[in-house]
């Protein structure tokens, strides 16, 4: 396996098992679980974010891998952890390590997840799953034989309110969607000097803002419609085509007209060069009965708008559905947020790890969905016309 680049890189390795306390139980006599291991690769933000998420979620975060020892070594100290690997290889074989999270550069995903795989790990990818639907489609076939389980952090799906959102279609109450619109709005790559790995294809991949935000989105539209994308037509934007002295070759906003397998029509806009916005993803969805809004910024209300009296349903578990509620896990009027999404998202993860079945929970092959979907867009920019996306 190859050095993984510049940023955050890793691997670690432990058998599906589920471990127990031998003896330890609650006060209610039930076997107390033993907390899951895991182990880090990379320690830029998205590491932070992933072993701050850990431990909420009850994990011990016992290692962390880079791309050498010195970067492992600033890492695991600015991370808190214990062991600091001198390779991605020495995470993979670490015995003390039940689930690994790779935060590496988007173009060393598959190679990470795939040797975590064949270590026997538990794995969690962060998006985009690969840089390519022939790599996607590697890693769903290597999950899948090596019966260990493999996340992709879709995170939104996890807050309540999005849940709710779903629930309302599912149930009919939304009637049938007749139009949706989606748009991720970042700031954070306004400025010509603004720089970072994920702007060279290299390290990146051929897509940028929409394989890094647009696949949130994308995600995001049909988990909640229960529905896909069928066939895409987009335009491609670059503000930039140098920054810090190197020329450009990734897109930093994107614009999408889509119809879906239901009839639906929608349109998708992302851009990393929005003033002012800083993660604004917001999520619109109107049906025959009543339309749905629902905006990360804002994530614990769901504004539910009818002919006759539009409301505003706040996130109290004594009024939402129930897969909504269970992630509703703070009382009323105690604002809840992207971090308590991630968290549950680990959660669910420990919970199929020990043999469980969450609901909703981003696997391999929904990473494998947007990363086909991105190339359908990429596909449809270049050609300038309307792309059937495959199924």
């Amino acid at each position: 396996m190859t050095d993984v680049g510049e940023a955050p890189p890793g691997t670690a390795t432990v058998a599906p098992d589920r471990r127990r306390a031998s003896s330890a139980t609650t006060g209610g006599g039930a076997a107390r679980v033993a907390p899951l291991r895991v182990g880090v690769v990379g320690g830029g933000f998205m590491g932070r974010v992933h072993t701050a998420a850990a431990r909420a979620a009850g994990a011990h975060v016992v290692a962390v891998a880079s791309s050498g020892p010195d970067s492992a070594a600033r890492a695991a100290d600015a991370l808190g952890v214990a062991t600091a690997h001198e390779s991605v290889q020495d995470l993979l074989d670490d015995p003390g390590v039940d689930v690994v999270h790779v935060c590496a550069p988007n173009s060393v995903h598959a190679e990470l997840a795939l040797a975590a795989l064949a270590a026997g790990k538990h794995v969690v990818c962060e998006k985009p799953l690969a840089v390519s639907a022939v790599e996607a489609d590697a890693l769903v076939r290597a999950a899948a034989a090596a019966g260990t389980v493999a996340a992709v952090p879709f995170v939104y799906r996890y807050h309540p309110m999005v849940r709710e959102a779903r629930a309302r279609v599912a149930s009919g109450a939304t009637g049938r969607v007749l139009s949706v619109r989606g748009s991720y709005l970042q700031d954070w790559l306004l400025e010509v000097d603004d720089v970072d790995w994920r702007v060279d294809s290299a390290a990146g991949g051929p897509s940028r803002a929409f394989a890094d935000i647009g696949s949130h989105l994308v995600d995001l539209l049909e988990f909640v419609l229960g529905d896909r994308i069928a066939s895409v037509s987009a335009v491609l934007d670059r503000v930039h085509d140098v920054r810090g002295g190197r020329a450009v070759d990734t897109e930093d906003e994107a614009g999408v007209v889509f119809r879906t397998t239901a009839g639906a029509i929608g349109t998708v806009f992302v851009s990393q060069v929005a003033p002012g916005r800083k993660n604004r993803l917001l999520v619109d969805v109107a049906g025959t009965a009543e339309s749905l809004e629902f905006s990360q910024e804002e994530p614990d209300r769901l504004w539910v708008g009818r002919r006759l009296g539009s409301v505003v349903v706040p996130r109290d578990a004594a009024l939402l559905a129930p897969d909504a509620a269970r992630l509703s896990t703070l009382p009323a009027g105690h604002p809840m947020g992207y971090l308590d999404a991630f968290t549950a998202f680990v959660r669910d993860v420990h919970d199929a790890v020990r043999g469980g079945e969450p609901e909703g929970l981003p696997r391999f092959d929904d990473g494998r969905r947007a990363v086909v979907v991105t190339e359908s867009v990429l596909l449809a920019a270049a050609e300038r016309r309307w792309v059937d996306v495959p199924t």
